[in-house]
């Protein structure tokens, strides 16, 4: 018999599982396919902990999966000794995720260790920050970030508030592969884990705490005073966490004209106004520009339902609103920040960015404007968390921004993962900073392209679903990696950097060997200011290409990367 179908009928028949959960695998007993979809594999640990689809089966998030998880990483806490510290544990909109808290916390509990749950949903930068705040040795985050509503996931953060990272990943995840029957996970009624002092709900004290340090990180609180009546600002939580904590914070700061989505302001976990609640994709704007256009909004915000990830639009010189990309948000907060830090005096002489290898080249510039040392990491906000951890321990390097292009950065080591909702802050702030000059969001953008040069970047992505999509992936890069190009359309192929192999290949053969974490991916380096990458994603059922250019004018970048994606495109097929 199959192997997934061996554990199909073990889940059916072991008197571990519950009768809901058996009745779900009944209804499913003549689709051999989705039986294998379930059982071909167990969830593992991707760029952001576990991810996938809300159901029965090894494959798939539920009670079981989670118990799982959970159990692994009491295992880890027991024999690292660290279990009084206890763990955070939050979670935001989707379904089950209140219920996955809960079992989280229970089989905690259950082995001793004490855990502060959220009453209720936060975002993940609070989670991050909770962490950070309360000294604990670990966090749980419940949610599948921006993925479709059949969707939910559970992310473990580390005693730095980041999310863990090797070895810690990988050991963690041994303890969890160890668990072979489902019945050794451990869980108590939370009636007696209260009682016993091991489940302690969290809540207020720690949102005024958030808050609070957001709110220090404003670099012009007088110019917010001075032009707050002028600026208006649309946002949109799209059902998630961010909905509280933005209007608060922005409320606080004197803002008096935000204005929220209403049919996208309550949490619902089928994020019922989108395709899927993803603020990269335009689609999940319709509303909140139609509600910008009534109240002639200066900015357009959108968070994701854990609210780490922020979309932006803003009206271009012809009062059309336009959408930036990850990059350009991110390059946009980041100039501000730094800008008018070096202004005030308040740039260090150590000052770092860190950025991700698929992100925009023009950080570089940015960095060098400022006299800040950059860094680069693998795709992942997690490894920009274990940079910053690396300068405290070491005392080597001041935090000053960081940034992937998968929309989301940090502004302040506050929290160790992408914080959506100071990254709203920093934008209104920038807003009203540059209205008061008189000039507009998209002005400064254009600004921004004039000082550093018109950089470009795209991203195509093929979703291959289930284990045949899975194979498919896998032999793309095999092929990929066995045949380095060199050449990709009109550019030039540098040097092939391959970070699964460790290696590097420049154009004359000199080899030599890369510096980052072992990683599925490959980085091309052309001429003429261009590259192109592309790996698996960690989360979801695709293969990434990324690719950025230069040019002299946008005109000229935009059409280089249509060439250069083009190139792409056909050197894989």
């Amino acid at each position: 018999m199959k192997e997934y179908l061996e554990k199909y009928n073990m889940w059916l028949n072991n008197p571990c599982f519950d009768s809901e959960t058996k009745r779900e695998l009944e209804s499913i007993k003549d689709d051999e396919k989705e039986i294998e979809d379930r059982f071909y594999q167990d969830l593992e640990f991707g760029t952001a902990g576990l991810r996938g689809v809300i159901g029965a089966g090894t494959n798939r998030m539920n009670k079981y999966t989670v118990g799982k998880a959970t159990q692994g990483l009491a295992n880890y806490i027991l024999k690292r000794g660290t279990e009084d510290k206890g763990v955070v544990i939050a979670y935001d909109s989707r379904h089950m995720s209140k219920e996955f808290s809960e079992e989280t916390a229970l089989c905690l509990n259950a082995n001793g260790i004490k855990t502060y749950v959220f009453e209720s949903l936060r975002p993940v930068p609070e989670l991050s920050f909770t962490v950070r705040k309360l000294k604990a040795t670990a966090g749980v985050m419940i949610t599948a970030s921006h993925n479709p509503p059949e969707y939910n996931g559970y992310k473990v953060y580390w005693d730095d508030g980041a999310q863990i990272v090797p070895p810690t990943d990988k050991e963690i995840i041994d303890e969890v592969n160890s668990i072979e029957d489902f019945s050794k996970i451990k869980s108590m009624g939370k009636e007696e884990a209260i009682q016993k002092g091991l489940y302690v709900s969290i809540g207020k004290d720690i949102d005024d705490d958030f808050i609070n340090t957001l709110k220090s990180l404003v670099l012009n609180p007088d110019i917010i005073k001075k032009v707050q009546d002028d600026v208006r600002i649309v946002y949109t939580p799209l059902h998630g966490a961010g909905n509280i904590p933005v209007q608060r914070v922005l409320k606080e700061l004197g803002f008096t004209h935000v204005y929220v989505v209403t049919e996208q302001e309550k949490p619902d976990g089928d994020f019922p106004t989108v395709s899927y609640p993803n603020p990269e994709d335009k689609k999940a704007f319709k509303l909140a520009l139609e509600l910008a256009k009534k109240v002639d909004a200066d900015v357009v915000l959108a968070t994701d339902p854990d609210s780490d990830r922020l979309g932006v639009y803003s009206k271009d010189e012809n009062g059309e609103y336009v959408s930036y990309t990850g990059n350009m948000s991110a390059l946009l907060i980041a100039e501000y920040e730094l800008s008018q830090k070096k202004e005030k005096g308040l740039l260090p002489s150590n000052g770092a960015v860190i950025t991700t290898i698929v992100s925009s080249n023009m950080t570089k510039d940015i960095a060098n404007e400022y006299g800040a040392k950059l860094f680069e990491t693998l795709t992942g906000f997690k490894w920009i968390g274990e940079k910053i951890r690396e300068f405290e321990e070491k005392n080597t390097y001041s935090y000053l921004f960081g940034f992937e292009e998968s929309y989301g950065c940090l502004i302040s080591p506050h929290a160790r993962d992408k914080d959506g909702i100071s990254a709203v802050m920093a934008l209104c702030e920038a807003t009203a900073y540059y209205k008061s000059k008189g000039i507009s969001l998209w002005d400064q953008m254009n600004n921004i392209y004039k000082k550093y040069g018109f950089y470009k970047e795209g991203q195509v992505s093929i979703v291959l679903k289930g284990a045949d999509g899975a194979e498919q992936i896998k032999s793309m890069m095999d092929r990929m990696r066995k045949n380095p190009p060199k050449k990709l359309g009109e550019y030039d192929v540098l040097e092939v950097r391959d970070y699964k192999e460790h290696t590097t290949l420049k154009a004359d053969g000199t080899k030599g060997e890369t510096d980052l974490p072992t990683s599925n991916v490959l980085y091309y380096d052309l001429n003429d200011n261009s590259w192109c990458c592309v790996r698996p994603s960690g989360t979801e059922p695709k293969i990434k290409f990324y690719m950025g250019v230069k040019g002299k004018s946008m005109e000229e970048a935009d059409k280089k990367l249509e060439e250069l994606t083009n190139a792409m495109k056909n050197y894989v097929e």
